[in-house]
Order: C-alpha cells, then sequence, then structure tokens
C-alpha cells in the first residue's frame, strides 16, 4: 500500500537528514585516512587550529554524529505508522504491522549488507585491496584485508564474517559494517516497545520513552538506546494534536527555541574524538560532561549522541529547517544512504586508493638496522598532494553513481527475495490481510 500524504510530509524530512548523514560518513572516512590530524580540535597545545577544526566546521569531517542520526531516525520512521494506528484504537493493526514490519526490516537489512560483504570478500581474495594494505594512510592501511591462504579458508572467512557481522559487528572485509547490528537492534527495540505500549496512553508512552532513555544514558549506550528512545519520542510528540495545536498558537517561540537547540546541537555534535584539552571550547566540554555523563563513559560517542538528539529536536519543530531538509536534491541523497554505507568503505580502498596512491612511486626494499634486523617498512606516498583536490570530488560522482545503480537494480532484487521469504514463512491469514491491504 501506497504512503499517503501525510506520511509522506512526516518523514521527508528525515530522508534529507539521512542522506546528509550518509554523506558525512564519506566525508569522515576520507578525512580520517587523509588528514587524521583533523580529528584534534588544533594541530597541538600550543599551535592554532586549522578552518575545518573549528566548531561547526568540523561536523563536514567527523563522522560518529552520523550513526547516533540513523538510530535517531530509525526510531522516529519505525514508530510513525504504529503510534497513527494506536491513536486511533486500531490496535489490531499495530499488532499485526509490527509482527511483519519487524520480519522484513530483518531481511531488508541484512540481504544487501550480504551482497556487499561477498563482493568485498571477493576483491579481496582477488588482491583488490593488497595496494590499500601498503599506502600511508593508516585508516585505509588498517581496514584492508589480506586474502585467505586457501580456498576452503576463504569460504569459511566469509562465512564467519558474515556471521559476526550480526552478532559483535565484526566484519573483516568492511569494518564500517559495525554499526548494522546495533541499528537492527534498535529497530527490534523499536518495535519490542511499540508492541509492549500499545496499549497504553499517548502521555504515559511518552513518559515511558523518557525513563527507557535515562536508562540507556545511565547504562551508558549512547550509540542505539537513547537515540532510539529520542526518535520515538519525537515521533509521538509530532503526532500530538494537543501539542501541535500549542505550537501553532506560539510560532515566534517555537522558532525561537527550535533554532537554538539546533544551533547548541550542531556545537555539540562538534567535539573532537582526540585531544580534547587542546582547545579552550572542547575541553569546557570535557569538563562539563564529567557532571552529566556516567562515569567511564566515552565522551567522543555521548557528545555526538546527545548533539544528534538536540538537532533533530529542533529539526522536527522547525518549520524552515523541515522545509530545507525536504529538498528533492536531499531527499535524492537520503534514497542513496544505505547503499553509500554500503559502498563508499571497499570503494575508498580500491578505487580511490588506486587513484591516490596507483601510480607512486615504491619505497625500496626494507632497510636493517646494524643488527641486521628489518626495519619497519615504508608506506606507498600520495601520487600528490594537490591532486586530491581533483581526485576526491571525482570519486564522489563515481560513488553516486555507483551507488545508484545499486539502488535501481539490487534494492529491488533484495525487496523481491524478502517477499519471497515472507510469502514461504507467512501464516494464509498473514497473507490474505496483505492481499486486501494493497487492493
Amino acid at each position: 500500500m501506497a504512503p499517503n500524504a501525510n506520511a509522506n510530509r512526516d518523514t521527508k524530512w528525515a530522508d534529507g537528514l539521512r542522506g546528509i548523514a550518509s554523506l558525512l560518513v564519506v566525508t569522515a572516512h576520507i578525512s580520517r585516512s587523509l588528514a587524521p590530524y583533523l580529528l584534534s580540535p588544533a594541530m597541538s597545545a600550543s599551535l592554532p587550529p586549522v578552518l575545518l577544526q573549528l566548531p561547526f566546521l568540523r561536523i563536514l569531517v567527523m563522522g560518529r554524529a552520523s550513526v547516533a542520526v540513523f538510530a535517531i531516525l530509525s526510531g522516529y520512521v519505525n514508530a510513525l505508522k504504529p503510534i497513527k494506528q494506536s491513536r486511533t484504537g486500531n490496535i489490531d493493526a499495530v499488532l499485526s504491522g509490527i509482527a511483519k514490519s519487524a520480519f522484513r526490516r530483518t531481511g531488508r537489512f541484512m540481504i544487501p549488507a550480504i551482497i556487499a560483504t561477498t563482493a568485498s570478500w571477493l576483491v579481496c581474495q582477488f588482491g583488490g585491496y593488497n595496494l590499500a594494505s601498503t599506502v600511508d594512510a593508516a585508516w585505509i592501511r588498517d581496514t584492508s584485508p589480506i586474502p585467505s591462504t586457501s580456498f576452503a579458508g576463504a569460504l569459511s572467512d566469509l562465512f564467519s564474517n558474515l556471521v559476526t557481522t550480526w552478532t559483535d559487528g565484526g566484519n573483516q572485509y568492511d569494518r564500517i559494517q559495525w554499526t548494522l547490528c546495533y541499528l537492527l537492534r534498535g529497530s527490534m527495540l523499536v518495535y519490542l516497545t511499540l508492541f509492549a505500549t500499545a496499549y497504553v496512553q499517548p502521555k504515559f508512552r511518552v513518559l515511558i520513552y523518557s525513563i527507557m532513555y535515562l536508562y540507556y544514558w545511565k547504562s551508558g549506550d549512547a550509540v542505539i538506546g537513547t537515540n532510539i528512545y529520542a526518535g520515538m519520542a519525537v515521533a509521538e510528540l509530532s503526532l500530538d494534536s494537543d501539542v501541535q495545536s500549542y505550537l501553532a498558537e506560539r510560532p515566534i517561540i517555537v522558532s525561537l527555541i527550535s533554532s537554538t537547540f539546533i544551533f547548541v546541537g550542531l556545537y555539540v555534535v562538534s567535539y573532537p574524538e582526540e585531544n580534547p584539552e587542546w582547545a579552550r571550547w572542547s575541553m569546557a566540554l570535557l569538563n562539563f560532561g564529567h557532571y552529566i555523563f556516567p562515569q567511564g563513559s566515552e565522551y567522543a560517542r555521548f557528545y555526538p549522541g546527545l548533539g544528534s538528539n538536540l538537532l533533530t529536536v529542533g529539526i522536527a519543530f522547525n518549520i524552515t529547517a523541515k522545509r530545507i531538509l525536504s529538498h528533492s536534491s536531499l531527499c535524492w541523497l537520503g534514497k542513496m544512504s544505505f547503499a553509500i554505507y554500503l559502498l563508499h568503505a571497499p570503494l575508498i580502498r580500491t578505487l580511490l586508493t588506486w587513484m591516490l596512491y596507483g601510480v607512486s612511486s615504491r619505497p625500496s626494499s626494507p632497510a636493517k638496522n646494524p643488527q641486521g634486523q628489518d626495519l619497519p617498512p615504508e608506506w606507498i606516498p600520495l601520487v600528490s598532494r594537490w591532486a586530491v583536490f581533483i581526485i576526491v570530488p571525482f570519486f564522489y560522482v563515481v560513488l553516486y553513481r555507483i551507488a545508484q545503480m545499486w539502488v535501481v537494480h539490487v534494492d529491488p532484487w533484495c525487496g523481491r527475495v524478502t517477499n519471497w521469504i515472507e510469502e514461504m514463512f507467512f501464516r494464509e491469514e498473514a497473507k490474505t490481510e496483505k492481499t486486501a491491504s494493497m487492493a
């Protein structure tokens, strides 16, 4: 059944935000490879920052907030329809929809990831990452697997990584897939919570979300738990007629408050992954974190999560921000987001690496120390620092073109496989309900 117009309005801005987040993931990994000093807020404790180390601007080269945004939007989008149905008293539809959505979500998450991992495995076994494992970019080098020693070993390695991707996030053929198992668990957390609260009054449902948010905060889960419940709370409030009427009567105040949330959210998201004590602004956040975060927690995870929470809440209640994010070009980026996430790291280790390092001069044979022992190898340098400004934009064009081909050809096939499995597994009455809903 095609989504109605109201559903489109509810999620269009979310598509745009997701598209920006996926783009920033790519930018972050390229920056981490070619300019790792940008992870710090300054060049050193005694040197001033460069432009992209400043707050707000540094968001362009940071990726951890994007993972938080994906989780928030997962909570928001997956909760919208069941909450609408619950508010109209259609509880049977809520429970039926949750059961089917949980099943479909698993297939549409796992099948594309299996295809991407298998493709990366093939590239690895045929030596496609050999150059990447010898370049002077630490992130590219450290995420580039080596071929297996035998055919049987290669098959065993593939099966092992396909399993561990969904058990503990380990995948040597595409290490950034570590987030997928957590995002899938987050989706299941949404469905479990909606199932448990289907008969609960909306105002008390918000209370439950708040309690669960505080529980995961105290538990130190800044990646999924807090963000999932933040997204669900936004969905609940955005569908509450009393809240919306109250806000509609105070447009200026709402605009000011939501804009403040966006501004503060972007500032907090800027918290550096490394050396926060090198700049006053990040040192202030570091000190503030001692008071609000659980003891022993990783501030470089909590601050991007907290900032993304503030940012998303601000956007959800800011008409101008939602209008901007609903632009067709940003929605197109959102449509590409999952494909971009799955494809960009293997393409960085192959296409981008070949363009940046393929014609560089190779280091001489490993030198030896006076005792005759081999010294650490010299890594292959960039072909040219200036070439980066030409090659990287070209890489983005190719990446999005390949992602578009994936969306056109691979995603529909994955959907058909999921539907085929659904037809095979579901009870006859569920199939009848599906046919009736599509009529």
